[in-house]
């Protein structure tokens, strides 16, 4: 049975300008992506809760809801990295449009010649920083776990006056033989210690009336 290709990725394009938003998208659908146009920030919104796109091209200036607004909503609200269409290309473009969490832009007049190599640049920096979130939230996770199994580790020796060694080989045991994962025994027991610690609270608050 044949794998199914990969999905294309899809990005969103958002200039009130029609002509520009279709050259757009006609270049990206050439170079292999998917595209959807919107002429306003608040059609963009739209189609950002729909589906959210791997990458959105922003123009700065359109009427309402401007560009810069509609980066801070998707900043705010979403996961969605963004470059913007700028008129300009100074140091000043740059540095406001990294200001706002772009991970580029495109100068206009835009062309098919400097488009794409400017927007894969943008589009690898984006893959590159939801690799780094992704890592940092598996180290969390994993520092987070790690606490856990400790502090059980420690509650285990005191219980039974054994070492750490011990310990922790009866915990890790005790976790392959119930198919569970160690930090999951390991909470179970801090969870139950607390619960004990309470009620003896509760006992000895008790037998003083």
């Amino acid at each position: 049975m044949n794998a199914s290709p990969p999905a294309k990725r899809l990005i969103l394009i958002v200039d009130d300008d029609q002509l520009l938003a279709a050259f757009l998208s006609e270049v990206l659908r050439h170079a292999g992506y998917d595209t959807v146009q919107a002429y306003s920030a608040d059609q963009a919104l739209a189609q950002v809760a729909e589906r959210e796109p791997d990458m959105a091209l922003l123009d700065i200036h359109m009427p309402g809801m401007s560009g810069l607004e509609l980066a801070k909503q998707l900043n705010r609200n979403t996961s969605v990295p963004f470059m913007f269409l700028s008129g300009r290309g100074d140091s000043d473009a740059a540095k406001q449009a990294a200001a706002y969490g772009a991970v580029g832009f495109v100068v206009k007049p835009v062309d098919e010649q400097h488009l794409m190599p400017a927007f894969e640049a943008g589009l690898a920096r984006a893959d590159e920083i939801r690799q780094l979130r992704r890592t940092e939230l598996n180290l969390n996770a994993a520092l987070a776990a790690g606490r856990e199994t400790s502090l059980a580790v420690g509650l285990l020796m005191c219980k039974f006056q054994t070492d750490r060694n011990t310990a922790f080989e009866v915990l890790r045991d005790h976790a392959r033989s119930s198919r569970r994962k160690i930090n999951e025994i390991a909470d179970q027991l801090l969870t139950a210690e607390e619960t004990l610690n309470g009620l003896h609270a509760a006992f000895n608050a008790r037998l003083k009336k």
